[in-house]
């Protein structure tokens, strides 16, 4: 199969149709391909109208989730099930323009990219609440993941099958997913401008706290990318650090009473001593810090990995 074209989605009965209707018309006979659409617990009619389009179109595949996991797990569940050679994300409100599909899959399929990802160069957005914060997410995003992307956001990408199923979102990393491709060790990584459009039905389901969420993951994506396979080198590293500090303050602290003492000169008792309470701090935090460390690599090396989404239905998958 030439295509799998990945469609996540949550309450969008009014786009699905019309945004069928144009996939099919750019691709035609062109390709064989197949149209993933995951109802990611959606409280509307989206559910009925995919199946309609299933029992109408066999290339129509459907997966359902019980309630709201997000659009990671969303994706996560179609790159399990995806049998094409070449994948491609989209969302389904009509922003993207399916029209972009075989250029995409053609800088995969004859130029050999691993991940191409759009860049909506001219968003159609609200400004206040959605461009210049995206521009300030996406310039962090390129300063931490060192890849040279204006749009990591952008839902248009398309991939090569070997990306797709070496991933495991979580949380909402779907927003970093050329850096989690670039830290699996696929490298061939471009951006192509794509073309966007305001929004025809319905409205967003990203709120502001994406922004907060998305800088926390980004944190979090930053370090798990640099210390994930080795925590010991930081947590071990930051804990003897520490923990010698505060030896070596113990230490200088003893060595001082017994001076005194021996000069027979009057000190206070090391108990008052605020610079001891101090130092057994820095040695209680080290060996903490040192035991995370450890145990982070016993949890790296058992590599046991949790489902976090349960599928209710699925359709068209054989």
């Amino acid at each position: 199969m030439n295509l799998s074209i990945v469609i996540p989605l949550l309450n969008e009965q009014d786009s699905l149709q019309e945004l069928h209707q144009r996939i099919a018309k750019v691709l035609k006979n062109d390709y064989t391909y197949e149209i993933i659409f995951i109802d990611d617990g959606s409280t509307d009619n989206s559910w009925d109208i995919i199946k309609v389009l299933q029992s109408n179109f066999p290339e129509v595949k459907g997966i359902k989730f019980r309630k709201n996991y997000g659009k990671s797990q969303a994706l996560n569940a179609a790159f399990a099930m995806a049998q094409g050679d070449v994948v491609i994300t989209m969302d389904a409100d009509l922003q993207d323009f399916p029209e972009e599909i075989p250029s995409l899959y053609k800088g995969i399929a004859e130029e050999g990219m691993d991940l191409i990802s759009g860049w909506k160069q001219k968003r159609q957005d609200p400004v206040f609440t959605k461009n210049i914060p995206s521009k300030l997410f996406n310039a962090v995003a390129r300063k931490t993941s060192g890849l040279e992307l204006h749009d990591f956001n952008c839902g248009l990408k398309a991939y090569k099958k070997d990306v797709v199923k070496s991933l495991q979102l979580r949380s909402d990393m779907h927003r970093y997913i050329p850096v989690l491709a670039k830290n699996a060790g696929f490298v061939n990584i471009k951006e192509q401008k794509v073309q966007h459009t305001a929004r025809k039905h319905g409205v967003s389901k990203f709120g502001s706290s994406r922004f907060v969420n998305g800088f926390l993951d980004l944190i979090t994506l930053w370090f798990v990318g640099k210390f994930g396979h080795r925590p010991m080198h930081f947590f071990g590293a930051a804990g003897t650090l520490m923990f010698i500090f505060g030896f070596l303050m113990v230490f200088w602290i003893g060595a001082s009473k017994l001076y005194m003492l021996y000069k027979e000169v009057p000190t206070i008792l090391v108990a008052n001593n605020p610079w001891f309470y101090l130092a057994m701090l820095c040695m209680i935090f080290g060996m903490q810090l040192f035991l995370a460390g450890f145990i982070g690599e016993l949890v790296v090396r058992s590599n046991r990995e949790a489902s976090t989404f349960e599928v209710q239905e699925t359709l068209g998958f054989e």
